[in-house]
């Protein structure tokens, strides 16, 4: 794993009840002893920013890329990438874990664009975590003549994430038109901030 990410971390600093897992049966039988995969059974992602698909409730299995989108339609997918399982949803991508890399992949069915998100499901966890994290504690001055002070100390905030995970794992942020990099620009704007959040109170009363 790229990253330390483990239960009792998240648990720590988000609360248990508010990380959610997929059970071993959701997966294919190829996938589901991937670290990938056991790391989103034993550790789980923080509900919020980022959506975890729910398993089919007849089948009990993720849907796959297949499933949902005409992999066809994406030129740089790989031949495989059909029979990858759905796990997340971020903005309007679909995301899928390729079991052999353990990478994970942002399908775009609006744009029939596919991006290499994340090197492995530890980076999924931890950027996960750090934005959820900044959403739930960033505080604003609630001083009008602060308000861009307050900004600019939100902007180093998202800024630091990026410069930090870049340095281990670069797929990301590795430009402006990557999920993570708009969810970024969306919360330095003031964006994403829940009604029961510091910031939520603080920017809209």
């Amino acid at each position: 794993m790229l990253f330390d990410v483990t239960r009792s971390g998240l648990a720590d600093a988000l609360g248990e009840d508010r990380l959610a897992t997929l059970p071993a049966t959701a997966f294919p039988p190829t996938t589901a002893d991937t670290e990938g995969a056991r790391l989103l059974q034993t550790v789980g992602l923080p509900t919020g920013t980022l959506h975890l698909r729910e398993p089919d409730a007849d089948s009990g299995r993720l849907s796959l890329v297949q499933d949902v989108v005409d992999a066809e339609d994406f030129e740089d997918a790989s031949v495989s990438a059909g029979h990858w399982p759905v796990i997340g949803w971020l903005l309007n991508a679909h995301l899928a874990l390729d079991p052999v890399s353990g990478k994970v992949h942002a399908f775009d069915a609006d744009d029939e664009t596919v991006q290499e998100l994340h090197t492995d499901v530890s980076s999924l966890v931890q950027v996960t975590v750090r934005f959820q994290r900044l959403l739930e504690e960033f505080t604003f001055s609630g001083d009008d003549g602060d308000e861009e002070a307050d900004f600019e100390r939100l902007e180093r905030e998202v800024e630091r994430i990026r410069q930090e995970t870049s340095s281990i794992d670069p797929l990301p942020f590795r430009d402006d038109g990557t999920a993570w990099s708009v969810v970024g620009e969306e919360i330095a704007a003031g964006q994403r901030f829940k009604g029961d959040s510091p910031g939520a109170r603080s920017l809209y009363g």
